[in-house]
C-alpha cells in the first residue's frame, strides 16, 4: 500500500498529482486569522473637568438666531392631554412659542383651547439630535407663580422602543413656579411605570429667584456618571451605584417646555397673572478634544 510518503517521493509527472500534493501541504498549515481588534470607546466616555469641554458641537447647539425655529434641530409636540393632570394644551402658534433678538421664548397663556384652559409649547431634538457623552449647557431665566413648571429635560431615545421609565429620565431643571429660587434635578428609571424608581436634589439659588435673571444648568454625561451644575457649580452626581438599572449612558433628546397646573405644584389661582414665560438664551454641547 502506498503512502503519502511514496506521493512525495514520486516525480510530478501530472498535474493531479501536483494538485494532490498542494492539498496535503495545505492541510498541514492554517491561514492566519486576523486578531480582534480592541472595541474603541465612545467618545468622552471618560469624565474629566467641567472646564475641559472646549470644543463646542455646533450641529447639536442652537443660538436661536433668526426668525423662527431650526425644523432641523427642533420638532413641536403638539397635543391636548399631557401627563401629571396638567391643564395646558401644547401647539405650534407663534403665540406660545417665538424668536427675537436671538432668545427663545416660551409662553404659557390663559386662553381656552377646546376642553383646556391654558396653552403653551413644548419642543424636542427627537429624531433630529440625539445627544451622546459630554456636556450640555442651557441657559435660560425662568417664570414664577404658583401652578407654574418649567422644564429642561432629556428622555432616552429608545423611549417608543422600551417605553418610559426604561428609556431613562434625565430632568436637568425642573421648578415649581411657587418655589422659584429653588431648582430640582432628578432621574427616573427601571423596568415599566410601576417599578419606576427615581433620585434627585435640590438646589437653592444664594440670592433672589431664577426668574430674576438668565442662569446656566449643565449636566455632563460620561460612562457610568451623571453631573449636573448651576452656574458652574457642581449640585448633584449619579452613577450606577445609586441608580440601578441604569440606561443613563444610551443617546438622549431634549425637551424644553413650561407646563400648568396638575400634580407637580397644583394649579394657579384665577387671579394668578398671565403670560408666563421661559426665555431661553441658548443650547450649547461641547465635548473635550480626543
Amino acid at each position: 500500500m502506498r503512502t503519502i510518503f511514496d506521493y512525495l517521493r514520486r516525480p510530478l509527472r501530472a498535474s493531479a498529482g501536483l494538485g494532490l500534493v498542494l492539498a496535503l501541504a495545505g492541510c498541514t498549515q492554517e491561514t492566519p486569522k486576523p486578531l480582534p481588534q480592541p472595541t474603541k470607546p465612545e467618545p468622552n466616555a471618560e469624565a474629566r473637568d467641567y472646564t475641559a469641554y472646549t470644543q463646542l458641537i455646533a450641529t447639536a447647539s442652537d443660538e436661536f438666531e433668526g426668525g423662527g425655529l431650526d425644523p432641523q434641530k427642533w420638532s413641536y409636540e403638539v397635543m391636548d392631554d399631557w401627563f401629571n393632570n396638567e391643564k395646558q394644551a401644547t401647539t405650534n402658534s407663534s403665540n406660545n412659542l417665538y424668536l427675537t433678538s436671538g432668545q427663545l421664548h416660551i409662553q404659557a397663556r390663559r386662553e381656552q383651547l377646546r376642553n383646556k384652559q391654558f396653552t403653551s409649547a413644548r419642543i424636542v431634538t427627537k429624531n433630529k439630535i440625539n445627544y451622546g457623552f459630554g456636556r450640555l449647557d442651557v441657559r435660560a431665566k425662568l417664570p414664577k407663580g404658583k401652578g407654574i413648571w418649567p422644564a429642561i429635560w432629556m428622555l432616552g431615545v429608545n423611549d417608543t422602543q422600551v417605553g418610559w421609565p426604561a428609556c431613562g429620565e434625565i430632568d436637568i431643571m425642573e421648578l415649581r413656579g411657587s418655589a422659584p429660587n429653588v431648582n430640582i434635578s432628578t432621574v427616573h428609571y427601571g423596568t415599566s411605570p410601576a417599578t419606576r424608581q427615581y433620585k434627585g436634589t435640590t438646589y437653592n439659588l444664594p440670592t433672589g429667584d431664577f426668574s430674576g435673571d438668565f442662569h446656566t444648568f449643565s449636566l455632563i454625561r460620561s460612562q457610568n456618571q451623571l453631573r449636573w451644575y448651576v452656574d458652574g457649580v457642581q449640585t448633584y452626581t449619579i452613577t450606577p451605584a445609586d441608580a440601578s438599572p441604569y440606561p443613563f449612558n444610551n443617546p438622549f433628546y431634549l425637551i424644553l417646555n413650561v407646563a400648568v397646573g396638575g400634580d407637580f405644584d397644583g394649579d394657579p389661582s384665577a387671579a394668578e397673572p398671565f403670560p408666563k414665560e421661559m426665555v431661553v438664551e441658548y443650547v450649547r454641547f461641547y465635548q473635550y478634544p480626543q
